[in-house]
Order: structure tokens, then sequence, then C-alpha cells
């Protein structure tokens, strides 16, 4: 789940992935709006302004298309925008700024923004800063960190003055990164583009991007083409592009309205596999990889994969024997090799899938013809945690289920929050069992679907669950995880999570480390402890695919497929459009070597409640 220790978590979570371009700013006032309201205490307006925050942000360039056609009145029906919203919005687009917006920046000139993405610094606190040390940016707060000035506020201290201080080293560690799936549409966009310029045969992208790591640095471009001055002038004329690095024949470099630099490279086609290999990297690979062609009589770069052809020229002495004074000439001849494929093939190689080239044991699996067959994309047929509307979530159930079964899912679970979260409304026992009947009502309406009886209950400090025993045994699924004390101690952290693994109708741990890259580090736990818990007691482990959580991470994943504990693939979605994160699970199981058998959301519905049914009975 996204909200975490105070009602707008949500929005800071938000505002940290929206880039400014001139089509998310207007998302990005109405985020801050939400923090101002919360700062002066007004009830109802920070969730409202929240919420249209999320919709505009989600929606892009779809709002300022709906206000063109249709002004305030077409405004009014996207979700989450109301009447005074809508005018504010008129306002933006009609002249470019919204009055009450600059007029509460002149009362309180705080860079909200910034301040706001670091993990623990709430409305309040960015309000207190600012009336007790005139803190309005980041620079502001760490020189105030610096000189010892947070310690010394009401309800502070040493220790808090260190959190913010490690939160802020956390984010500067990842400045310039950012995460796989706020830049893969991105980078989609460019290569459909740019395959439409005339001349080009192939384009796709490399680096880590292929590789699906989790933060991307840059965008790696790689194409052919007849005529490569006619895509380098498309390259750099793009709408997207801020500037212009470097303009070549054969290579050019870019600086996108992001904040990511692209670099597109024009390859012979006779040569693009070894490109391709080369550019994708990553460099630990490439090393192993360059080392084996050597051995191999072969030496390999990015411009292709040689023969090495070495011709002896030392001159024989009178006595027949040769002269150790000479020379030895070295040629090489070019292998044509198109394909990534053909390049392994001449190594003696299958082929690793680009997710698990890492320079670890994929190139000696390869050489034994071992590669793991890794689940297929698309193989997820249901999504096992959501939120709606009745706790942190922006949709209905239906509209939830609706969003699924258009991207090809079979079932989805509901699983909002429980009680513990009160800030957020968490569901109890009736609240529950009223949503049920809800979702009863959902499935007789809706054909070839079905929506599970779910929750993401919540794991108390003391590892005790926040729901019955006998409210769990009632549900379809039962999701549990951590959203408090996170700073306990190792012993202490797995202590609790396995307490709450042991206890009876419990199905899967959400989110296991709680981490949110950038923002939060993961909790300390034992993880060799953890897994032999879910292996005794039979708990599923989530791979979260939301982009700020991937959690768990690949090393993890491959941990558990080798323990033998089951994983499940979800996007923790709060909204219709999170659903498309699924593939970033799958790219994250791929990067842990899972195949389709480790993950039990790749079962159809039936097969399903059949193996948790069975499970349920051990």
């Amino acid at each position: 789940m996204r909200l975490m220790s105070n009602p707008l978590e949500l929005t800071a979570h938000v505002m940290y992935h929206i880039r400014m371009t001139k089509s998310k700013e207007l998302a990005k006032i109405f985020l801050e709006f939400a923090y101002w309201h919360q700062i002066n205490n007004e009830p109802f307006k920070p969730r409202a302004y929240e919420l249209a925050g999320e919709a505009i942000e989600a929606l892009g360039d779809e709002v300022d298309e709906t206000w063109r056609k249709g002004g305030i009145k077409a405004l009014k029906e996207l979700p989450g925008i109301g009447q005074s919203i809508a005018e504010k919005i008129d306002e933006y687009f009609s002249t470019g700024k919204i009055t009450e917006y600059d007029r509460i920046k002149k009362r309180f000139p705080v860079d909200i923004w910034s301040l706001a993405q670091v993990q623990g610094l709430g409305a309040k606190h960015i309000g207190q800063l600012y009336q007790a040390l005139k803190i309005k940016n980041l620079k502001d707060l760490k020189n105030a960190i610096s000189r010892d000035k947070l310690a010394g506020l009401p309800r502070w201290g040493q220790k808090s003055q260190a959190k913010i201080a490690k939160q802020i080293e956390l984010m500067e560690h990842e400045s310039g990164r950012q995460l796989l799936g706020y830049v893969l549409p991105i980078a989609d966009s460019l290569v459909e583009r740019l395959a439409q310029v005339p001349g080009v045969k192939r384009c796709t992208y490399a680096g880590s991007l292929r590789r699906k790591q989790e933060t991307v640095g840059d965008i790696d471009l790689l194409a052919t083409s007849s005529k490569p001055e006619t895509i380098m002038d498309a390259f750099t004329a793009m709408p997207e592009v801020e500037s212009v690095h470097e303009k070549g024949k054969t290579r050019s470099s870019v600086r996108l309205k992001n904040g990511l630099d692209a670099d597109l490279r024009v390859a012979p086609d006779k040569v693009y596999g070894a490109a391709l290999q080369y550019f994708t990297g990553d460099k630990r690979h490439n090393v192993l990889l360059r080392e084996l062609a050597l051995k191999k009589g072969f030496s390999l770069n990015e411009y292709g994969l040689f023969r090495l052809k070495i011709k002896d020229k030392r001159l024989k002495t009178k006595s027949g024997r040769r002269s150790t004074v000479g020379t030895r000439d070295v040629g090489r001849e070019l292998i044509t090799c198109t394909t990534e494929e053909a390049i392994y093939k001449k190594l003696g190689l299958n082929t690793p899938p680009p997710e698990i080239r890492v320079g670890d044991q994929e190139i000696a699996a390869a050489a034994k013809h071992q590669l793991p067959k890794l689940m297929p994309y698309g193989s997820v047929k249901g999504d096992l945690q959501v939120q709606t509307e009745w706790t942190d979530g922006s949709a209905s159930i239906e509209d939830m289920a609706k969003e699924a079964k258009k991207l090809g899912l079979e079932y989805l679970a509901v699983t909002d929050h429980t009680q513990a979260l009160a800030f957020i409304h968490g569901l109890d026992e009736k609240r529950l069992a009223e949503q049920g009947c809800e979702i009863d009502r959902l499935n007789k309406k809706l054909k070839d679907f079905r929506i599970l009886k779910g929750t993401e209950c919540d794991i108390l400090k003391d590892g005790s669950l926040d729901l019955t025993a006998a409210a769990r045994q009632k549900l379809d699924w039962v999701g549990i995880s951590i959203h408090s004390h996170f700073n306990l101690s190792r012993a202490e952290q797995t202590k609790r999570l396995i307490r709450a693994m042991s206890q009876p109708y419990v199905d899967c741990l959400f989110h296991p480390t709680c981490r949110l890259i950038g923002r939060r580090e993961a909790i300390d736990f034992d993880l060799e402890e953890i897994l032999t818990a879910a292996k005794k007691y039979n708990i599923i482990l989530e791979i979260n695919a939301f982009p700020d959580r991937s959690d768990l991470r690949d090393l993890h994943v491959r941990l558990a497929v080798q323990a033998g504990v089951k994983l499940a693939i979800n996007t923790d979605a709060h909204a219709p459009e999170h659903l498309a994160f699924l593939p970033l699970g799958e790219a994250i199981a791929r990067r842990g070597w899972a195949a389709k058998a480790d993950i039990i959301n790749t079962k159809n519905i039936k097969q399903l409640m059949t193996w948790l049914a069975k499970k349920n009975k051990l």
C-alpha cells in the first residue's frame, strides 16, 4: 500500500513520480494544494485535491483534450473532479495560472514539491519547519540539519533528525535515475515513432531498459537504417526533446523533458546483433563474453564479432629454426551477425534472456544449455492485490474489475486495508462483510470474470493480525502486510513476521521488505528464516509490481525459487490505470529466474481456487 504514516503520504508518492513537463504541472499544483490544506487543518479538502492530482497525473493530456471539447462541464465528468477543481483547471488552461495557487505561494513560499519527497516529512512537518526555521526547500533543510537545528524543535530530537538526514541521502543516491515503470512507456513511444521513419529497418531500446532493471539512468536506442541522417533528424526533433547534446551521422544524444538523457545509435544491419548485445549489457556480462570469445579465437565488441587470423612471419635462421626475433601479423575477419542469437551461437552458447544478463551464472548455464525457462510475459491471469474507494483507492470495485477484464485478466482480489489504518477508513469486520455483499452482486453481474473477497490485513507490532481468524476464514484471499514500526531490530522484525505468517487463514505476505525506492529502505529481517517459515506455513510471498516498490527484489525472488516458496505477482493498484503495472512484476520474476510454475496467479481461477483450498487444508 502507498499511504503510510499520514493521510498525505500518497500525495508525496505521486509527486515523486511527476516530472516537470507542462502537461504535468497542473497535477503538481493540485498535489501542493492538498499539502497546503492539511497544513492549515482543513477537513476534506486535502483528500479532494489529492484525488484530483492523482487523476490528472494519470490522465495526462486527456485532461487538456477534455477541457477543449467541453470546458468545465466535461471536466466534471472526469474521476475526482468536482465543480471547484474544474473551475481551477479551466482557469489554468485559459490563463496559464491559478490565482488561488499564486496567492498561497506568496503567503507560504515553500517548495512543497521537493520537501514532500523526503520520506517521513509530512505536511505538518513542512509547515512547522517553515514557521520555526524558515526552511523553504531541500537546500535549506540540509543546511538546518548540518547545523543541528531540527533536533531542538518540539517533537523532533536527534533520532528524528538523523532519520530525515538518512532519507535525503537515500534520495540523492537515486538522483538522476527514474523508475522503470515510468520510463518504459516513454521509450516504447520513442521506438514506435522512430520505427516509422523512412529507411528504418529495425529499432529497439537497449541498456538497463531492455534488461528491465528497476531504475533507469538513461535511454539507449539502437536502429538500422538506410538513411541514418533522416532518423537522426527525426530523433532530435521529437516533442519530448528538451535540448540536443550531440548530433552526428551514426549517434545523437538528447536531454528529454522528463529529465533523462536518450542516446540513439545507428548500426549497419550486418552487425546489428553485436551492437544490440553490447549495448544491452550489463558490463560484467559483456566482460565475461569477450573473454570467452578470445578463448575461442574471436574478438567481440559493439562493432561486430571477428574471427582472429594470425599469420606467423618470424624468420628462419640458417639452422632452420625459427628466430625469436620477428613479427606476428594479426588480422580480423568480420562475421555477419544480424541477431544476438547468432553471436551467442557462434560462441557455443544458448542466448540468455536480457533480464538475467548480470555476469553471475548465466553464461555458465548457457554453455551447458541449462538456462532456466523463465515465465513468459503475459502469463499472469489475475491480480491479487488491489485497493478501491472503500479505503485509499480512487475507483469503485466494479471499475477496477472492468479494467482488469479489459486487460485480459480472469480475476481480481479486492484487498482493501483493515481497521488499524483508521486515517484511510480501514475496514472493520462489519464493513468487510458489507463489501463482500457488493462483491457477490458484482459477480452475478459480470460475465467470465471473478472478483475475490480479500483483504490486506495489517500486521501489528507484536505480529498479531488486525482481523480475527473467524473474519479471515470467510474470505477467498488473505494478504498480510506491515505499515508501521519499520525500525524494529532484525530479531524483532523477523519474530514479528514469522508470528504473523504462522496464523491460520493467511495466504500471502504482501510487499515483504516494505521498501520504497529512493524514499525508504527495506525493513531488516532474516530472509533465510522468513523463507523457511513461508515454506513451513505454506505462505506465498508477493512480488509487488508497483514501480517504486518492486518488492520482492530479483535476488529475493531467486532465493525464494531455490527454497521452493511460491510467489504471486500483484500490482497493488489503487486506480484502474495501475493494473497495467503487471508486466513490471513479471520482469522482476524473470530477473529472479522464476518459471511460470513458481507464480501461483498464472493459474486460471478454477485452478487457483482448488490450489488455495488444498493449501489451507494442510
